[in-house]
């Protein structure tokens, strides 16, 4: 912005700006002749402007606004610190009053950037900005701050300066406090998690002493079955042959662990489900009840209870101690083919030849849900680990997962080839769904996206609803039954067979994996009729 001094007639730029290019004049650049007659009223002002900071009213510019008028146009620069005010001194030369500042060229030259000065007015000059020391000396820019212009003596700055220097004490010291409180509480804490811990010791101990010698010597048992040392990933497993239970009268549809590791349960198309020992193959005693034949058996989260299905279109519920049936489930219209607890032993879901899924309340007896599920006989029902949704699967190539509280169809899943689904079971951690088909295939799906990442085959399986399942205690192996007598065993995440397990006489239907043991149980059709127990020493 260009101001014109009345009494001089002479023009300023009150921004500073550097001299335009050339054949434009220079702000700032006038004769002799002129500067000599402005330098009066330029002492004049300077003097008022002093004048008045020291009584605490707005200084004049040379335009004769006051800086708070003037504040709407040059409010662009925030409040200098001591260190600036230097840095411009050094850098941009001298300052003179009135808000200018003499180039660098001209500070070299031994001059005010209006020409060379003489050795009187060197001296002047010299003495002016010796007595400028203790007034208000404006910088140009860099002095016009937030405020309008306001301008700041050596002193404000100074101690502005100090008063930074203290409040960064102050924080250091405050870090220091809190890092040394932090310190003390950690110690606290630690002391207290070992404190919990001492008290857990205690408790266990006195647990502990309480305890049969008989429950004791089976704790002892299974902790050396479940302590079994595991081998790399890349280690190919080698189970071995350790027993072969014998006692139903016609094929084995299916066998389960008890979630506890302690007994094997294994039911058939003679109408029984019998108890084994899982550990060392013993038999315990035989369920009966069902009319007719058994498809499926399951096992309540506490070990306590089981469930069948059954071809008499019945769910019975079991005491396993006792032997005797609680419940028995009534509403299916067809043969019931499979059955699966949820996580908290609350509900049962029932798969059916009538093509529907039920979900049953287990204290009641009474079912709470139907879901017409598919279009063929449903062959595999399976809760998620939190209970939230079951999946089902069926020979019309569908599977679908299911809201429990809803009953809505969150998701459905089909192969492109769409060949009929013969079994379906959730992963341990319930991220993966891993699906059996009746094209010789084991497929592993991520149900979130619909996507199938990996195939597992080499086995035989077109005709019989073969299970499969998860063995996570002697590395990841996908295992599974085959119509050509063997059990399979694939590498999760290389496909590759790392075993295959020989000694049944006919079509391997059923087989379940351990939860605590390198232990497999595997079931034969009609030709065989025997549960085999295969444990892997490594």
């Amino acid at each position: 912005m260009i101001a014109e001094d009345t009494e001089t007639g002479v023009k300023r730029d009150r921004r500073a700006e550097s001299p335009s290019s050339a054949g434009e004049e220079a702000p700032y650049s006038a004769t002799s002749t002129v500067r000599e007659a402005a330098e009066p009223a330029e002492a004049a002002a300077e003097a008022a402007a002093a004048k008045k900071a020291r009584l605490g009213e707005p200084a004049e510019s040379m335009d004769g606004t006051t800086g708070e008028e003037s504040s709407e146009s040059d409010n662009d620069f925030e409040a200098p610190t001591a260190a600036a005010v230097t840095a411009e001194r050094r850098a941009g030369g001298k300052t003179i009053g009135g808000g200018k500042r003499l180039g660098a060229a001209a500070v070299a030259a031994g001059g005010n950037g209006n020409g060379p000065l003489s050795s009187e007015e060197e001296e002047e000059s010299e003495e002016e900005e010796s007595e400028e020391e203790e007034e208000v000396r404006p910088v140009a820019g860099a002095g016009r701050g937030k405020g309008g212009g306001k301008m700041f003596s050596s002193k404000m700055l100074a101690r502005k300066a100090l008063a930074a220097s203290a409040a960064q004490k102050q924080q250091s010291d405050d870090d220091e406090s809190e890092g040394s409180g932090s310190e003390s509480e950690r110690e606290r804490a630690g002391g207290g998690r070992q404190q919990q811990q001492k008290e857990k010791e205690e408790t266990a101990a006195a647990e502990e002493s309480q305890k049969t010698p008989q429950q004791q010597e089976s704790q002892q048992q299974q902790q050396q079955e479940s302590q079994q040392a595991r081998p790399p990933a890349s280690e190919k497993p080698d189970y071995v042959l350790k027993y072969s239970l014998v006692g139903h009268r016609k094929g084995v549809s299916s066998v389960k662990f008890s979630p506890d590791g302690n007994w094997l349960a294994s039911s058939s198309a003679d109408n029984t489900v019998k108890l084994w020992n899982a550990y060392s193959g013993k038999y315990d005693k035989t369920l009966e009840g069902h009319t007719k034949g058994l498809s499926d058996v399951t096992w309540s989260a506490d070990s306590r209870f089981l469930a069948t299905a059954s071809d008499d279109k019945t769910v019975r519920i079991w005491d396993r101690e006792s032997g005797r049936a609680l419940k028995v489930l009534r509403g299916h219209t067809n043969y019931v083919f499979c059955v699966s607890y949820n996580p908290k032993a609350t509900l049962l879901a029932s798969g059916s030849f009538d093509e529907t899924v039920r979900i049953w309340d287990v204290r009641s007896g009474k079912c709470i849900r139907t879901l017409p599920a598919h279009s063929d006989p449903v062959t595999s029902v399976h809760f998620n680990r939190d209970g939230t949704m079951v999946v089902s699967a069926s020979f019309d190539g569908l599977i679908r997962i299911w809201d429990i509280t809803t009953g809505q169809c969150l998701k459905t899943i089909v192969d492109e080839k769409n060949p009929p689904v013969s079994f379906v079971k959730f992963s341990p951690n319930s991220k993966f769904i891993l699906a059996a088909t009746l094209d010789n295939t084991l497929r592993l799906w991520n149900y979130h996206t619909g996507k199938c990442l990996k195939v597992y085959s080499g086995h035989s399986n077109s005709t019989y609803c073969c299970f499969g399942s998860f063995s996570v205690t002697a590395g990841k192996w996908i295992v599974a039954g085959s119509e050509d007598h063997c059990i399979y065993l694939w590498n999760l995440q290389t496909r590759e067979i790392v075993q295959k397990l020989k000694g049944h006489t006919d079509v391997v239907l059923c087989v379940d994996c351990h939860p605590l043991s390198n232990i497999i149980a595997s079931g034969s059709l009609e030709k065989d009729k025997s549960v085999k127990i295969w444990k892997y020493e490594c």
